[in-house]
């Protein structure tokens, strides 16, 4: 801005002199200041100019409460019931406390109205009105509503023109200013009296700035109300003219003027507001956010305005407004928009490109190909708001997105009025086809990507919309090479999938189109991808294999074809029109009912004929050949069972594997129809569970035949799967088959995306199940008897308000007493007190703490007679009432809770144990609104249920008994598993295409009917469960707990999804693969050692393997992941109740589908509630990418923060004591040090990084390095910290049963510090922050429940870990020996460990490394040899991975939940959990630096300080790295995600300094992460400055 703050300094001096009466600042506050912030519609505001780096930071943290302030008045937890903003709160207040103020400012008002009305002479004029601007700035809307403010217009106003005193003028338009702000409704007096010519004259003869000021403020009061006769007044113009001499501040509030007129533009005159279009492309240019902003607003507004008239759109693109507007959406723009001007931008290109050729071609000299492909690839556009588009289609950036590109191509179908504008699109594509070509290139690519991803019906519907007009006008050369760059037929074959007709019928066209331009491409193509196969099944559903096309595509045929949402309002035909106008919602569909079978019977019968001759249409070779393999394989796996010739029959086995694979990695590329037509996947799942799948059936008393068999199939096809000829993890046939996999998953997984359309929560009561407010819609509900029911009462009340997040259990405690045939005492009382409105008692209707207390008080005071019958509600609403303590602090919570807890507890919930309720947090009393508020009830699940990672002990009354009543809609049983949304969201997706959860769905009345459950329900499948159970305990504890393994064993998956489904048997497989890849080792190594035990090797040095490690991303589906992600952005997924039952199912079964960024989302989702997730501090931050949506939730609640003052020299005791606070209480902990001024997220990061390296250091006896570390040599550590050094990570070491003590250390204190780790590790989690703590892989295995074995012990402690399965081999190849010789000779010498017998080696029986640790004691048991080596590796393992550590990992166990579940951590493997706790480490790449930091203050990315800089960074060492991030940001790590998740950014500016920047030191602002740079004068200098700093400058927080 300094520009034109120049320009404004040389134009000043062509006026005359400034004769102020006051500056702008002197304005009144809360008037002009408040209206300029409240319409400028923005979020991202920048500060002006500020003069040091405190006060941009202080502003940048203040913009971002505004921000986050504004988004809560206006969504979720929002108070509904009078609405009230800040000021009418001060003048409530006022009136209250100045009830007498009216009648005595009454008499004021007269008697200055009387002074001003007389030709007084302009002295007392001039004290007339300053008086009067004093009155207005304290009186209220009551001092004018007894006083016609109408008398006082016509004098202002005249005051107003007063030319000979420039001071009555000033004060008389500063007086018409506050008139409006104190009653808005006065605006109406003024224009009646002319008050906006008057002030438009004042502006344009523009003789006194500060009147001119004043005017601008005046003129935007009015225009809030009265835009359209601003506008005829000339308005736009004289604010307009002069706007360069004015501050900042006032050129927004100038245009803010402009944006209310341009609300309301008059649509028969567009001279006014034409006028202006230059000066506004003009300052657009200009850098200011929010001014840029409303000159973007105003320009959006007048081309909606003018859209009908083409001449008027051309003269627009002639001002250059198409220029302005893609320079701002461009990607490396330098302003940053707010979402809704950023897609009110590119609607309004589109509102261009539909009425102008001119605009059209601007757009395509411009390149606005590649910036839209830009645009597309950057932006998450599978994730639009589902259809109907509801609200304000600027608001909806997906919409515009795929408007604008629709626009730039001609429609196909012809009508009358856009004819001339068609051909003229046409004659551009035709002048110059290689414009055509190019979109083709930028463009179809992302958009086939896009729809590919899981978009939406309605993106789904866009993209194919538009993909449709470049075929129909592309040449033949065209569409050859989009063959070259996209699979366009696999594309239509998943379309094809589909239910909707408009979808079907444009895939249908564009099939069509294309086999018209080039048959003989296309045609075998479609033949291979499925096409073919897929246009068949429409016209015979019969046929179809539920496989790549359901069988419920045909119920669109011949049957209404309209949407069967019941909220849609606008049919799809009709959604890209240019003409958005409420006409066209009401329109009917554009397609007959037959459409579809008309038009796929004609594609069939001119194309597909010679291939409708065979009986299997659309089938190729490759899929015969497939499915000839598939059946060989299954066959020979049934012939396999019970046969003699085992090595053989393996043999054979292996052979076809072989060859199918050979098939799948071949030359001829394997279609995803071919691979899913063929079985190939029940076929290799039958093979792996050696035939028990097809069977669907296990015999307990077989399964240990069945366990060792498959064992050794799996162990020998993770050997076939892994083994790789050049030696790299993608030529591997595991990665073949997931990538197949993969695809075939894509293409036929229909989970349902169910986005909910609800206006402004607002606080509900709902009575079941346990009475309580919330902000959520409830759903209403009849409970009904079933009719040959005669155990059961009905139920005595009308519809009731139900939590929709409540389990049926909950529902089930609610409705039992008043429905058994014991509980007919309690039926009187309920039914009178189903609501409160009932008995005529107030509805809670606020959100904060303090009105819930008020009327729940109020509420319990009047049913206390009541309490006997409602327990659960007594009891949640005390909770509630708790909350609204003021300045109670976490410690009197804790101590109000008695430490015998868990005693009392477990005697209240029989279904409990002990166990279960020591761990349970203990909630802030401050939270417990909150908790409301997260779709949380007393009684919401059962005893082993987990609801956002809290058990709920209220609901332990069933316990682990039966449940009692069956609930039933619709005659479909309701799964007891769900929450009662997610049941009715189920039956709904069963019964219509589309599930749109708007206010129809809130509003139905849903008939739930109840009836008494069998009492032996689920007896059988216990019992079968057991045997399974116990029989695979004798056979081996390890493997039985590996999920994968035992899913393959039992031969289903633990949910709930039907085999039928086609999903179910890839979803098998890859969770079979994935388990291998992640158990490669183990099953390798015992593969080797099997191999060594038989004799095949004889070298102990084979038993190593090389496993080629698979990327965890190869799992991971896309497609499932962006679905899941829109799904959690959803304004219902405060819990995992609030999302579709697959969401849950699929991340319990196969988490691994999802991306690591998902599942972090859905971990802080289950563990902690929404809300909680926008406290993190390492949470991505969207606001610096216009096109990326805003992840805010308007919930309204805000975590609480607690400083906690901490001691360096005790740093373990702090922990300590904080934890004690605050561990079980969901509060941000801000830390500080004792005599340290510093707080705030630079010190509590640092103080995580001290406890981390706290819990390193020698002397703990906590980790396996730490056993006499100091005198055995086998540790290292740094000697100036003390610090152990674990290359292969923190694994606890073993303390045995009968020592409490060694090395001077108690194991009580031991199990006291893992206790507190256990604390310490769950809360940075909760939280956000990065531990500096390097636990190994196998801890984090343990962290998880996972079981160790011999085979993880490697991973870190390599030596022992190696020698130990030596040791395996050996006793297995002695036992294979003596089971099939005699001969003790040959035994002894296969049994020598490298050409040494076992008792040569002098082993004596204690755990090696650890001689105080004996094993086993007895006279067999001093020294090792062969007959105990077995028993020796037995105990070893067991003290090293299990009885030696299993207090100390139930002890960190036991900490940790006290803060959440630790269950909750399981969707993360044990390297995610590792990345999740300690961030990332990884080397900055130079465009990773440039990206991610931010220059301000005197610096750009070109100044050669930052470029000094960027190459000294990247020269640091690791220690040196570590160094300067904890010197600026407090930790030595970066977040997950490296620089780009932190948050605040990291920002580098110039340092201020003395004559000699070089002697200066740089400084930092650890809480904001901003670097102060002083400009030195070399590299070098820089560098031995920055060194010193970030070694010297650590250890305390002062003001720099």
């Amino acid at each position: 801005m300094e520009n034109r703050g120049r320009k404004r300094a040389e134009l000043a001096d062509q006026l005359r002199a400034d004769k102020r009466a006051c500056s702008s600042s002197e304005f009144r506050p809360g008037s002009s200041s408040s209206c300029i912030h409240a319409h400028t519609g923005t979020t991202n505001s920048a500060s002006e100019a500020p003069e040091c780096e405190m006060e941009t930071s202080s502003s940048a943290s203040a913009s971002g409460r505004s921000e986050g302030e504004a988004d809560r008045d206006s969504g979720y937890g929002s108070c509904d019931s009078d609405g009230l903003d800040d000021s009418e709160h001060r003048h409530r207040s006022f009136r209250e406390y100045h009830p007498r103020r009216s009648s005595g400012d009454h008499a004021k008002f007269k008697r200055i109205l009387s002074s001003l009305e007389d030709d007084a002479e302009p002295g007392s004029q001039l004290a007339s009105l300053t008086e009067l601007c004093d009155l207005l700035s304290f009186c209220t809307e009551d001092s004018l509503s007894s006083f016609s403010s109408d008398a006082f217009a016509p004098v202002l106003v005249k005051l107003a023109r007063h030319d000979n005193n420039p001071d009555i003028m000033l004060l008389a338009i500063r007086a018409i200013t506050y008139l409006c702000d104190v009653l808005p409704r006065s605006s109406g007096f003024l224009v009646r009296h002319d008050a906006v010519p008057a002030l438009c004259s004042r502006l344009m003869a523009i003789e006194y700035l500060d009147v001119a000021e004043q005017c601008l403020q005046a003129l935007e009061k009015i225009s809030h109300d009265h835009p359209l006769a601003c506008s005829q007044a000339g308005a736009i113009m004289a604010v307009l003219n002069y706007i360069d001499f004015f501050s900042t501040s006032i050129q927004r509030v100038a245009l803010s003027i402009v944006a209310n007129i341009c609300k309301k533009l008059p649509s028969d005159c567009s001279t006014p507001y034409m006028e202006a279009v230059p000066i506004l492309c003009n300052l657009i240019q200009y850098e200011d956010p929010k001014l840029v902003e409303n000159v973007a607003m105003c320009l959006i507004r007048i081309v909606e305005r003018v859209s009908h008239s083409p001449e008027i759109l051309n003269d627009l693109c002639k001002h250059g407004v198409i220029h302005q507007a893609t320079n701002l959406i461009a990607l490396n723009s330098r302003t940053t928009l707010g979402q809704p001007i950023y897609s009110g931008l590119i609607g309004m290109l589109a509102r261009l490109a539909s009425g102008s050729v001119v605009a059209v071609r601007t757009l395509f000299e411009l390149n606005i190909c590649t910036t839209l492909k830009h645009i597309l690839s950057s932006y998450d556009i599978a994730h639009g708001l589902p259809y109907p588009v509801t609200g304000d289609a600027h608001s909806n950036q997906v919409h515009e997105l795929l408007k604008l590109i629709n626009e730039l191509l001609p429609s196909s179908a012809r009508s009358n009025e856009d004819i001339q504008l068609v051909s003229d699109k046409e004659k551009i594509l035709m002048d110059r086809p290689e414009i055509l070509r190019q979109f083709g290139i930028d463009i179809l690519p992302v958009l086939i990507k896009v729809v590919n991803s899981g978009a939406n019906l309605y993106v789904c519907y866009g993209c194919l919309s538009i993909i449709n007009k470049y075929v129909y006008f592309s040449r033949s050369d065209m569409l050859l090479d989009l063959v070259k760059n996209t699979n366009i037929s696999s594309f239509l074959a998943g379309v094809f999938t589909r239910k909707d007709h408009h979808v079907l019928i444009s895939a249908l066209r564009i099939a069509e189109t294309v086999l018209l331009k080039l048959p003989d491409v296309f045609l075998s193509s479609f033949v291979k991808e499925g096409v073919v196969y897929a246009i068949d099944a429409l016209l015979t559903p019969e046929r179809s294999s539920q496989l790549m096309v359901p069988t419920s595509c045909g119920i669109l045929i011949g049957s209404d074809q309209r949407l069967a949402a019941k909220d849609v309002l606008r049919c799809l035909c009709f959604a890209f029109d240019a003409d958005c106008s409420s006409s066209s919602e009401k329109r009917d569909c554009k397609l007959e009912d037959d459409s579809v079978r008309i038009l796929a019977m004609h594609i069939k019968a001119t194309y597909f004929l010679t291939e409708s001759q065979n009986s299997e249409i659309g089938l190729t070779e490759t899929l015969q050949k497939l499915r000839t393999f598939c059946a060989l394989l299954t066959d020979n796996v049934s012939i396999s069972i019970g046969n003699d010739v085992y090595a053989q029959q393996e043999e054979n086995l292996y052979h076809i594997l072989h060859q199918i694979m050979a098939e799948l990695s071949g030359r001829e590329p394997m279609s995803t129809f071919e691979f899913i037509e063929s079985g190939i996947v029940k076929s290799l799942v039958n093979y792996l569970s050696n035939g028990k799948y097809l069977e669907g059936k296990i015999d307990p008393h077989a399964l240990s035949a069945h366990f060792h068999f498959v064992l050794k199939r799996l162990e020998m096809f993770a050997r076939f799967c892994l083994s790789s000829t050049g030696g790299v993890w993608e030529d591997t046939h595991l990665a073949v088959l997931i990538r197949k996999l993969q695809c075939a998953f894509s293409s036929v997984e229909k989970f349902p995306v169910i986005l909910s359309h609800v206006s402004k929560p607002r606080n509900t009561y709902a009575t079941v199940p346990s009475g309580r407010c919330t902000i959520h819609p409830c759903l209403r509900v009849h409970f009904l008897k079933a009719e040959d029911e005669s155990g059961l009462c009905n139920y005595p009340g009308d519809v009731l308000t139900v939590e929709p997040f409540s389990s049926l259990d909950a529902i089930e405690g609610f409705l039992w007493p008043k429905v058994s045939s014991g509980g007919g005492e309690h039926i009187n009382l309920t039914s009178q007190s189903s609501t409160p409105s009932k008995i005529g008692l107030p509805l809670p209707q606020h959100a904060d703490a303090r009105s819930h207390q008020v009327n729940i008080q109020s509420y319990m005071g009047k049913i206390n007679d009541l309490e006997s019958a409602l327990p659960a509600m007594q009891e949640d609403m005390a909770e509630l009432s708790h909350s609204s303590l003021e300045g109670e602090r976490a410690g009197d919570v804790i101590q109000a809770i008695p430490g015998d807890t868990s005693t009392s507890l477990n005697q209240a919930c029989s279904g409990s144990t002990a166990q279960d309720v020591q761990y349970i947090p203990v909630e802030d009393a401050s939270l417990r609104v909150q908790d409301s508020a997260i779709a949380t009830t007393s009684n919401l699940a059962s005893s082993d249920e987990h609801i956002q990672g809290r058990k709920y002990f209220t609901s332990c009354s069933n316990g682990g008994s039966s449940p009692k009543l069956i609930f039933y809609i619709e005659g479909r049983q309701l799964d007891r598993s769900l929450t009662l949304y997610q049941a009715i969201l189920r039956q709904q997706a069963k019964a219509e295409h589309d599930v749109i959860v708007g206010p129809r769905f809130w509003s139905e009345v849903y008939k739930v009917t109840y009836r008494k459950a069998a009492e032996v329900q689920q007896s059988n499948p216990r019992v079968h469960g057991s045997k399974i159970s116990s029989t695979l305990d004798r056979l081996g504890a390890f493997w039985q707990d590996v999920p994968f393994f035992s899913s393959m064993l039992i031969s289903q998956l633990p949910c709930d999804l039907e085999k039928s489904n086609p999903c179910y048997d890839i979803l098998f497989l890859l969770k079979i693969l994935e388990g291998l890849s992640r158990f490669a080792f183990h099953l390798m190594s015992g593969e080797r050692i099997r191999a060594f035990a038989e004799g095949r090797i004889n070298d102990l040095d084979e038993l190593k393997v090389a496993v080629p490690a698979i990327p965890r991303t190869e799992f991971v589906n896309s497609k499932l992941t962006e679905k899941l992600e829109q799904q959690m952005r959803d304004p219902l997924a405060v819990s995992i109740g609030g999302m579709p039952s697959w969401c849950s199912q699929l991340m319990a079964v196969c988490p691994f589908l999802f991306g690591f960024e998902a599942r972090v989302k859905y971990f802080r989702l289950t563990a902690f509630g929404f809300s909680q997730d926008q406290s993190h501090p390492w949470s991505h931050s969207t606001n610096n990418n216009p096109n990326t949506p805003n992840d805010r939730r308007l919930n309204g609640l805000t975590v609480p923060r607690k400083k906690f003052q901490v001691c360096r020299s005790h740093i373990l005791d702090s922990a300590a004591q904080m934890m004690e606070q605050f561990a079980r209480h969901k509060t941000i902990i801000e830390v500080e040090y004792n005599e340290e001024v510093g707080t705030g997220l630079g010190p509590t990061m640092e103080f995580y990084t001290l406890v981390s390296q706290e819990f390193q250091k020698v002397g703990l006896g906590m980790w396996r390095e730490d056993y006499n570390s100091s005198t055995s040599g086998k540790s290292l550590y740094i000697e100036s910290s003390g610090l152990l050094v674990c290359p292969f990570g923190l694994f606890p070491r073993p303390w045995s049963d009968s020592s409490g003590t060694s090395d001077g250390i108690q194991f009580s204190e031991v199990i006291k510090k893992f206790v507190l780790l256990g604390q310490v590790v769950a809360k940075a989690l909760q939280e956000g922050r990065v531990l500096d703590l390097p636990l190994s892989k196998a801890f984090c295995k343990l962290i998880l429940e996972q079981d160790l074995n011999i085979f993880d012990i490697q991973s870190f402690d390599p030596e022992l870990g190696r020698t130990l399965l030596e040791f395996q081999a050996l006793v297995d190849r002695k036992k294979l020996f003596e089971s099939v010789s005699a001969n003790s000779t040959t035994i002894m010498s296969e049994s020598c460990f490298r050409n040494t017998r076992i008792e040569e080696l002098f082993l004596e029986f204690t755990l090696p490394g650890y001689p105080d640790y004996i094993l086993a004691s007895g006279p067999d048991h001093k020294m090792v040899n062969m007959d105990n080596l077995e028993e020796f590796i037995s105990q070893t393992v067991d003290a090293t991975v299990n009885s030696g550590i299993d207090k100390q990992i139930e002890a960190f166990k036991s900490g940790f939940n006290q803060v959440f579940p630790v269950k909750s951590l399981q969707v993360f493997t044990e390297e995610e959990l590792e990345r999740l706790l300690c961030g990332d480490q990884d080397a900055w790449a130079s465009n990773e630096l440039l990206d991610h930091i931010k220059f301000d203050h005197g610096y750009t990315s070109s100044s050669p300080p930052i470029m000094n800089l960027l190459e000294i960074i990247q020269e640091f060492e690791c220690n040196q790295r570590r160094a300067f991030l904890q010197f600026v940001t407090g930790a030595p790590r970066l977040p997950p995600g490296g620089l780009a998740a932190l948050n605040p950014k990291l920002t580098i500016v110039r340092k201020h300094c003395g004559e000699w920047a070089d002697g200066d030191l740089p400084s930092v602002m650890t809480c904001a992460n901003y670097l102060k740079l002083p400009p030195y004068s070399s590299k070098e200098r820089m560098k031995e400055r920055l060194l010193y700093a970030i070694t010297e400058g650590q250890g305390s927080f002062h003001l720099s």
